[in-house]
């Protein structure tokens, strides 16, 4: 053991890893289906670590910090700026509304409980669940006209006040938008969700499956035509039509005729007649059922023997921005693709008729290869799986970034400046949208979007806690208890406003309420606890937007709130 020790003490980088080891390791731990997660982990096995007393470079924190920050901007730059026109206004005034009533009950339940600028920040941070917090108003602190000491001292007590409130910030937030606010918007949550799908085209009848389920996956079956319907022949667009009228789409994609001759790529006018056989391409859902319209299923491998695909495709071409997923079925250059699934940013959005598309959506298509290559050039960029990143992008993006944050207004002596991390998040904003207009440049496939998030701020996270551990308990056993009630106050208070907010003043529906009150505090935890609640996927719809503008202002009230508090 001291042998580690002393190894940790001359190379404390190990101590980042082994943080990040331990603190993974305890936010995956469950109990009745509650974590930690993997922030606050990490930052009290940074804690713990930290009490070894390790002296590790702020360089690292700060480096790590703008790597992340540059990633969330990046990821939801498209929602942001691309939502800033006539039909996301509304949900971006509700956010926008929401983020300054989480402000501004910080800053009074700071003032009440007489909290200094450090634990006023960290209250920010834990009871909105806004991690990012921790590291703006770090930046802001050292630019404050104050002596070192009192800087750090400010500044240890951000990881306190943020560990103490962010339990109750995650978990407290999921419960009272998917158990007492439903409650509060009166009726029945599921009814009413149920009710909202089938405008947008969702399920009414068994017999009408709702898109959602129907574009989840997709077969090619070899079925013999032995239905009387093909008494007289039938040309593929007839059969095609009958087929949609039982369900949705499914394609004729070969023939074998009675002359044993392979149709590939047979016309809309191709007739067939009684004993071909036929390569049908749908969703397993649709298809199985769907095949009593024809016949039997039979075994042909070489009828079978061409290529398939699945691909990722950005929506970047402006015509179809603004169509519906219903309107998509009947354009000519679809035909033979399946919409698997539609990406908004980091949220799956539910696959109903009247749900359009927006530029930066991502969907996942499924096809014959020449079916789903015709169909990409429609939607706009195909995405190629790729494992390289162009960092030229990144890095000029995050340098680009530091500049505009260096800049520094001058008011009554009081320095105004968005600090390097408020700077590198505006330019990856910036760059994301950018790279959704104009897709042939400044790819960063997710996985890496994956490592950059959680690499970088778990590791600033980890160097927080290490550095802040030494002070942790003191911190901690000083205002605690104070804390921990004012974080429950920060918390509910925005979420009973956005409620009624929501329900009497923007007319929602109720399931699109929920949403956007969870994405305005960016808590993907609470959306997954309100779509168990609604029993459906419709609250996605209004978390997107709204969390795009919640994850930009909430991290910029982490300069807000020093200043307000200095």
């Amino acid at each position: 053991m001291d042998w580690i020790i002393k190894t940790l003490h001359s190379s404390p980088e190990l101590a980042i890893f082994l943080t990040l080891a331990l603190g993974f390791a305890i936010g995956q731990i469950k109990i009745k289906g509650f974590g930690l997660g993997s922030v606050t982990g990490v930052l009290l096995m940074g804690v713990l670590v930290g009490q070894l007393g390790l002296d590790i470079s702020p360089t690292v924190k700060s480096t790590f910090f703008l790597i992340f920050l540059f990633a969330v901007g990046y990821s939801v730059g498209p929602q942001f700026i691309h939502n800033l026109k006539k039909e996301g206004l509304p949900q971006i005034a509700f956010a926008t509304i929401i983020c300054v009533l989480c402000l501004g009950v910080t800053y009074a339940a700071a003032k009440v409980a007489g909290f200094d600028v450090g634990n006023a920040a960290g209250l920010l941070a834990g009871a909105n669940t806004i991690s990012a917090v921790i590291g703006v108003a770090t930046d802001s602190i050292n630019n404050l006209p104050m002596d070192a000491a009192q800087k750090q001292a400010n500044i240890n007590q951000i990881p306190v006040a943020y560990a103490v409130t962010y339990i109750f910030g995650t978990a407290g937030t999921a419960w009272f938008l998917s158990v007492l606010a439903p409650k509060l918007l009166g009726g029945n949550i599921v009814e009413q969700s149920k009710e909202y799908e089938q405008k947008l085209g969702g399920a009414i009848t068994d017999d009408d499956p709702s898109l959602e389920y129907a574009y989840d996956g997709t077969t090619f079956r070899v079925v013999e035509a032995d239905n009387e319907f093909f008494r007289t022949p039938r040309s593929v667009k007839e059969v095609e039509e009958m087929l949609l009228t039982k369900g949705w789409p499914i394609y004729v994609e070969r023939i074998r005729n009675a002359q044993n001759e392979i149709i590939k790529d047979p016309e809309d006018s191709q007739l067939i007649s009684k004993g071909d056989k036929i390569v049908l391409n749908g969703p397993i859902e649709s298809l199985l059922p769907d095949e009593d319209f024809i016949g039997k299923e039979v075994v042909d491998l070489e009828l079978l023997d061409f290529r398939s695909e699945a691909l990722n495709v950005m929506v970047s071409n402006k015509e179809m921005v603004g169509t519906s997923l219903g309107d998509l079925k009947s354009r000519k250059e679809r035909h033979g693709v399946i919409i698997r699934k539609i990406h908004r940013g980091s949220t799956e959005v539910p696959l109903l008729k009247e749900v359009t598309l927006e530029r930066g959506d991502l969907v996942e298509i499924e096809g014959r290869k020449s079916d789903v290559d015709r169909f990409a050039k429609i939607l706009g960029y195909a995405e190629r799986p790729t494992t390289a990143s162009d960092l030229l992008y990144v890095g000029l993006g995050i340098f680009l970034g530091g500049l505009l944050g260096s800049l520094t207004l001058r008011i009554s002596n009081v320095p105004l400046s968005l600090s390097a991390s408020g700077g590198v998040l505006i330019l990856g904003i910036l760059f994301g949208w950018l790279r959704s207009t104009h897709p042939t440049f400044g790819a960063i496939p997710q996985p890496a979007i994956w490592l950059m998030n959680n690499l970088g701020l778990n590791i600033f996270i980890a160097v927080v806690g290490i550095t802040a551990g030494p002070n942790f308990v003191e911190g901690l056993k000083a205002s605690g208890l104070s804390l921990f009630l004012a974080g429950v106050v920060v918390s509910l208070v925005p979420m009973i406003a956005g409620v009624y907010l929501g329900k009497y003043v923007f007319k929602f529906h109720n399931a699109i309420t929920l949403g956007a009150c969870a994405g305005s505090r960016v808590t993907t935890a609470a959306l997954g606890a309100i779509q168990d609640a609604t029993q459906s996927k419709v609250p996605a719809l209004s978390y997107t937007t709204t969390y795009a503008v919640g994850n930009t202002l909430l991290i910029i009230w982490g300069v807000v709130i020093v200043l307000l508090m200095s």
